[in-house]
């Protein structure tokens, strides 16, 4: 009998450890994750361009990130775990240009 409660004990453990193990695993993919977002900005220079560059790769989550000056665009790769499309918005603006979402089929 005690046998049988230190096996069942054991397996409980092992079960608990496995759940935590997977959990953990999830989180981390989640993390890994990356969206895209185009906005359309008043830059107009290589200099404006430069200034979006050097500032906005210090935004938490941001990954990758192009600005095309002709295009007038900056093209951002982030993380959503860690901010989103509202948030780069605002990073944009507050650097000191406007910044209007494009969306995929415009």
């Amino acid at each position: 009998m005690k046998n049988n409660i230190k096996l069942i004990a054991a397996v409980f453990v092992c079960i608990c450890l496995l759940i935590t193990i997977q959990a953990g695993a999830r989180e981390k993919k989640d993390s890994r994750k990356t969206d895209e977002v185009t906005f359309l900005t008043n830059l107009d220079c290589e200099n404006c361009a430069k200034k979006i560059a050097d500032k906005l790769p210090f935004e938490k989550g941001v990954k990758d990130m192009k600005v095309d000056v002709p295009k007038k665009t900056v093209w951002i790769q982030y993380q959503p775990s860690k901010t989103d499309k509202d948030k780069l918005k605002k990073a944009i603006e507050k650097i000191g240009y406007t910044a209007e979402e494009v969306k995929p089929n415009q």
